[in-house]
């Protein structure tokens, strides 16, 4: 009897670190092959242009865009999978007002950053002064 158990013991423990190393070997959950995990930072500089700051992790690509309201694709660029590293500023001076919006994605995840352009117009003066 003493043996039976012992026997069953073993090889339970072998059954347990069999299954325990094919859930290792399986496919870890995570990310998709292909894509990469990212950080980015937008922010405007004191002249107006549109700063994008980008890091990632290197073996797959992350895609930049700048979309009108209609969904007009005014700027794209793809980061390839051997930079670690993207920096850019957009001049937006010569757009009209309006919201626009700057995708950045890696194919599975998408961050969308949006961007409101609006003109400012001259206040007009409290008081006039005619000088006849």
């Amino acid at each position: 009897m003493k043996t039976f158990l012992q026997s069953l013991a073993l090889a339970l423990t072998v059954s347990i670190v069999t299954t325990a190393t094919s859930l290792a070997e399986a496919k870890p959950i995570g990310r998709p092959n292909g894509t990469v995990a990212y950080r980015a930072g937008i922010y405007t500089t004191m002249n107006g242009n549109l700063s994008i700051a980008l890091d990632k992790e290197t073996g797959g690509t992350v895609d930049v865009r700048l979309k009108n309201a209609e969904g007009t694709v005014l700027y794209s660029q793809q980061v390839s999978k051997n930079e670690s590293q993207y920096r850019s500023r957009l001049n937006l001076s010569d757009l009209p007002d309006g919201t626009y919006q700057v995708e950045i994605t890696n194919g599975v995840e998408t961050k969308t950053h949006t961007i409101t352009l609006s003109t400012q117009q001259p206040a007009a003066p409290g008081r006039v002064l005619v000088l006849n």
